[in-house]
């Protein structure tokens, strides 16, 4: 095990921890029959945003100056991730709709849902897709994954910094 990892390391183990809870979001809709909500679903791009940064923050690049950026902005779509998760649990799960919120104009305004209606379909209302795994509810595993990410994010920051 590495005493000292880089901050190439973390941002590559940040990007493949946001592709594993995006795959488990899948797995969970297309085997669990868990279907996603609006919320669901802008969180399940805010994942794929910072494995996207992390990922090209380490595309054969060794400047500290690069990875200092990917880990900035990836602390910067995490947080973005723990308010969406945080908003889904305490205030969508416990409306009728989450239609016409921030997240569903978002993710239909981007034409995402049209395009890739397989990732990013809206199926549910946010309170039908109020579910608990493990006796938590999905929000706060989303809120925990984006809380390790925000905290790995800020350890490459600071090992980017120093390298």
């Amino acid at each position: 095990m590495m005493k000292n990892p880089s901050s190439e390391s973390i941002l590559r183990g940040i990007a493949l921890l946001c592709l594993a809870g995006v795959g488990v979001a899948l797995v969970s809709q297309y085997v669990f029959d868990m279907q996603p909500c609006a919320w669901c679903v802008l969180q399940r791009l805010i994942l794929l945003a910072v494995a996207a940064v992390c990922g090209l923050a380490t595309a054969g690049w060794r400047s500290a100056r690069i990875h200092a950026l990917g880990a900035a902005l990836a602390a910067i779509l995490s947080a973005c991730g723990i308010a969406a998760a945080w908003y889904q649990y305490t205030v969508a799960a416990h409306l009728f709709s989450c239609d016409q919120t921030f997240a569903d104009k978002f993710i239909a305004g981007s034409g995402l849902d049209a395009a890739l209606p397989w990732l990013f379909g809206i199926y549910a209302t946010c309170m039908d897709a109020r579910v608990s795994v493990l006796g938590i509810e999905y929000a706060l595993w989303a809120l925990a994954l984006f809380a390790v990410c925000l905290a790995l994010a800020a350890w490459a920051l600071r090992r980017a910094r120093r390298g």
